[in-house]
């Protein structure tokens, strides 16, 4: 009867390690409810920037003020302050002379709100993260890529402002190459997050499809995100405007004068035609890459988490596909193309969610089993 109360070594480990891994998971779940703040403020700046793309208002504040620049005009006088250092870029000059005060305040409030959001976004990263480091809830692994996310943000601030310097003195708009580079960036933060946020929850441990599933979904994440860069170009350039036909463009599946430019690179980031094109056939590659993805998951393991996933991936996928085409024979309407804009962002963002799900989560390390 003795021995019905001996504890093993074993299971004294399980016992002292359980209100560790409960604390663990608590941790986990805070930051995950921080990390996705985070998530959502990203994607409403994401779509604020749009809105100030397509309103043509990124270039109504000519200075870069990272402190002062929090307050707008709060007078008559601020606003003609304003409006005149508005005045004396190519914009005004050559798109906007009849402009008004009151129309140049139109403009005005979406640049502010973006850089307001962009602001807002570094106080709600850096001060939790700075909390739940000095109470040990961030782990050990997750602090150096935190404070790489946080220093890529600090980054993209400077990104920013490069990106508008290149309208105020001799464009009238900013630089496509600027632009494209700006949103991946922030594609990348966003991804970034999902990945680690992702990463401490749990998940699911079904066994991948195939060998190969895990690496095709890292793909049309990257995928994903490339195609988030194409249509960067296409909106530096204007391009969704130009050919406003699907399936056909210019008459023909593959239009001609493709490559008129030289040398011949250089078309697929300055002739509207050819970056138009080039977003086109991305978008047929990742929806049948995603479709491929999809039916090998339904047909080699249809139950499993991972098929599910893949399905959602693919309608997600379809849908936006279905958006783009709207938007471009409509001939680029506000709302259809913000819509646009932050389906694109919902992609990515399951596209990643997806991908992690076949790496799973982080495994959870406690002081007892180090010992």
């Amino acid at each position: 009867m003795a021995g019905a109360f001996v504890m093993s070594a074993a299971d004294a480990i399980i016992i002292e390690a359980t209100p560790e891994i409960g604390r663990i998971s608590r941790n986990r779940k805070a930051v995950r409810i921080w990390l996705g703040l985070v998530i959502l403020t990203l994607f409403c700046l994401v779509l604020v920037g749009g809105a100030t793309r397509l309103t043509g208002s990124g270039l109504s504040i000519t200075e870069w003020k990272p402190i002062h620049g929090v307050i707008p005009p709060l007078n008559a006088a601020e606003w003609q302050e304003e409006f005149e250092l508005y005045q004396r870029i190519p914009q005004f000059q050559q798109l906007n002379s009849d402009m008004t005060v009151d129309g140049f305040k139109s403009i005005f409030w979406w640049e502010w709100s973006h850089r307001l959001l962009a602001r807002s976004i570094g106080m709600i990263f850096g001060l939790p993260l700075i909390f739940f480091w000095l109470t040990g809830r961030i782990e050990r692994r997750l602090r150096l890529p935190l404070v790489g996310l946080l220093a890529l943000g600090g980054f993209q601030g400077f990104v920013g402002w490069w990106m508008v310097s290149s309208g105020l003195e001799k464009l009238t708009s900013v630089s496509q190459y600027r632009l494209a580079t700006h949103l991946t960036i922030a594609c990348l933060i966003f991804s970034a997050s999902v990945w680690i946020m992702r990463g401490l929850a749990r998940q699911p441990t079904d066994a991948p499809p195939t060998a190969y599933s895990k690496w095709a979904a890292g793909a049309l994440a990257f995928m994903a995100l490339f195609q988030i860069y194409l249509g960067a170009l296409v909106a530096g350039l204007h391009a969704g405007l130009a050919y406003n036909t699907w399936p056909l463009m210019d008459g023909s599946l593959v239009p001609g004068d493709l490559f008129v430019q030289q040398p011949w690179w250089i078309n697929l980031f300055e002739n509207p035609k050819t970056v138009q094109f080039v977003h086109r056939c991305g978008a047929y590659v990742l929806w049948t890459g995603t479709f491929l993805h999809m039916l090998t998951a339904m047909i080699r393991a249809p139950q499993s988490s991972h098929a599910r996933r893949a399905l959602i991936l693919f309608i997600l996928v379809s849908i936006q596909a279905a958006i783009g085409i709207s938007t471009l024979v409509m001939e680029v309407p506000l709302d259809l193309a913000l819509t646009h804009q932050g389906m694109a962002m919902i992609v990515l963002g399951f596209a990643f969610a997806h991908f992690r799900g076949f790496v799973g989560e982080y495994p959870v390390e406690t002081k007892t089993a180090a010992r």
